[in-house]
């Protein structure tokens, strides 16, 4: 829902105009302030930190590209719309230039420019939760992409802080692209560990005869193409953590060899016949059921119980739909800077969808279906059609549409009397002048006449 203490400033050297617009926008459920010139809206902006600016272009004084310059040296977050009876291309480009969220001409559609009113405050709230949690997660993860304030990320978080504090083997589950080498990386660098060496292997990517020596080393001379020695991923971690990735991809005889150096906390290279002891904590992730793996004779028990110390389960991404608008607004100021767009967004329709997504993929696939959604964009929002395949997987008929998203971008009264409030006082504002009305509000005189009609007003 809309939240009340959020304050819109009005600038505009229209008397009649701006008390429209204060009555419009106020009806929508915000605190609304008004200035008069560009000069004094730079004065109040100094003074009151306003959530949002709707500033007129032409004014007597101080113009609003002059006012915007200004107002963006002061506080560069604060989203301004310009609006303008004047449709100029090269004025539009100049005022997104010098930092406008957006760009409206006169008159104005009151459901344009409500709704781009909400798209500039959730952008806004979304930059800020983001901030707010890489701040709070960066003191506690050193800089780890993790971002989530769903209750089973918080709780899944908390759990790492503590386990990050002991030398505990730890086995991280998870479907494939839920961040668990993100999860591994922050137990590192939460651990008395951190300043040692970080070492990941996909045990999957690497065939079984060469996996030996990648995890342990080789002597020269151990096998063909050993032309020198070479230390093993464990002897790289000496002193750091270790992290197993897929470690359910490995065959029962490594197994076997894994679990002895857990247990003895030494190793010999392939070829060598010296003992190398190795101060490494383990860390093993993996998408499979370990449990249902060692049933069926692919896992061996013993490991499973040496790696289970403690597990950490993370949950997929359609268990915490209440982080997907951080994610996605997190993905699309990432990919947006780095292909040099300009995207402010997501339509409320387009969130809406990806809230509503299954995501089979996880966080993996909603970064990739974001990267694309930039890469092809044409508009400064992603719309419903930067995402097509989630039409096509869900249909158009879901019973859920009227999800928590659409919610907080509804106020708490209907348009129309809202509508209504803002022509009676405009009404009265010019004596009962119908013409006069109609000039301020910008429309013909032929629709207030029906709108007045449909009102119960005219005489």
């Amino acid at each position: 829902m809309i939240n009340k203490q959020h304050t819109v400033l009005v600038v505009d050297d229209d008397s009649a105009h701006r008390t429209m617009l204060n009555t419009l926008i106020n009806g929508w459920g915000y605190a609304v302030s008004e200035a008069d010139d560009g000069s004094t809206a730079v004065d109040k902006i100094k003074e009151t930190a306003f959530d949002l600016v709707l500033m007129d272009v032409r004014m007597v004084k101080v113009s609003g590209l002059e006012a915007l310059e200004v107002i963006k040296s002061v506080n560069p977050a604060i989203p301004v719309i310009i609006m303008t009876a004047y449709s100029s291309v090269e004025t539009a480009v100049e005022a997104l230039k010098q930092g406008a969220h957006d760009y409206l001409t006169k008159p104005l559609d009151f459901d344009k420019l409500r709704l781009t009113i909400e798209r500039a405050m959730e952008h806004n709230r979304l930059k800020e939760e983001n901030r707010l949690l890489r701040q709070t997660l960066g003191q506690q993860f050193d800089s780890q992409n993790i971002i989530g304030k769903s209750p089973a990320m918080l709780k899944l978080l908390e759990t790492v802080a503590q386990v990050a504090a002991s030398e505990a083997t730890v086995l991280i589950s998870g479907e494939s692209g839920t961040g668990k080498e993100l999860i591994a990386g922050a137990i590192h660098y939460n651990s008395l560990r951190k300043e040692g060496p970080f070492v990941k292997i996909n045990c999957a990517a690497i065939t079984e005869t060469l996996l030996e020596s990648e995890l342990f080393g080789h002597e020269k001379g151990a096998f063909t193409g050993a032309d020198r020695r070479k230390d093993g991923r464990f002897s790289q971690a000496h002193g750091g953590t270790l992290l197993l990735d897929e470690v359910s991809e490995m065959s029962l005889m490594m197994q076997v060899k894994l679990l002895r150096v857990l247990q003895e906390r030494e190793l010999c290279r392939v070829g060598g016949e010296d003992t190398i002891q190795v101060d490494v904590r383990v860390i093993a992730a993996t998408n499979k059921d370990l449990l249902k793996q060692i049933k069926d004779g692919a896992f061996r028990e013993d490991l499973y119980y040496r790696l289970n110390v403690v597990e950490l389960k993370v949950p997929p991404l359609s268990a915490r739909r209440e982080d997907i608008p951080l994610l996605a607004q997190y993905f699309l100021e990432k990919f947006a800077t780095k292909n040099r767009k300009e995207i402010k967004g997501f339509t409320p329709s387009a969130m809406d969808n990806l809230i509503r997504y299954d995501w089979p993929g996880n966080v993996r696939e909603l970064m990739n279906a974001i990267e694309r959604g930039v890469v092809l964009a044409r508009t400064n929002y992603l719309d419903v059609s930067d995402f097509p395949f989630i039409k096509e997987t869900m249909g158009s008929n879901n019973p859920d549409a009227h999800d928590s998203a659409m919610l907080a971008m509804q106020g708490d009264v209907p348009l129309e009397e809202v509508e209504k409030a803002a022509i009676l006082k405009t009404l009265e504002a010019a004596g009962g002048n119908k013409s006069e009305t109609a000039r301020r509000l910008g429309i013909t005189r032929k629709t207030l006449h029906k709108k007045l009609k449909a009102y119960g007003v005219m005489d």
